[in-house]
């Protein structure tokens, strides 16, 4: 199955993103089976700007954008197919 990076910036505070989490996998879970939300990284920056950086699994990218639609108070500043995984361990030491 594609998996997908998908970069948003919210319009809630840090403290208001576990609502946020929760409504994520309630629509996920009840409306969008065929995704996998893998995990995410949350960023505030300077200003206060709540950005997630996501990982999902997902059968499309139309998918994704509809579930994103759905969750609301954001913007989806990036969505992009992940074409694979590296980590320091594919490259030892020479």
């Amino acid at each position: 199955m594609p998996r997908y990076l998908i970069v948003r910036s919210f319009d809630v505070t840090e403290d208001q993103m576990p609502a946020v989490g929760r409504r994520s996998r309630g629509l996920i879970e009840g409306e969008f089976p065929e995704i996998t939300w893998e995990h995410s990284h949350v960023v505030v920056d300077d200003e206060g700007v709540v950005r997630t950086y996501c990982v999902y699994g997902a059968p499309n990218e139309e998918l994704v954008r509809e579930h994103s639609h759905k969750l609301g108070n954001h913007t989806l500043d990036a969505l992009h197919e992940i074409a694979g995984d590296v980590s320091p361990a594919d490259f030892p030491a020479v």
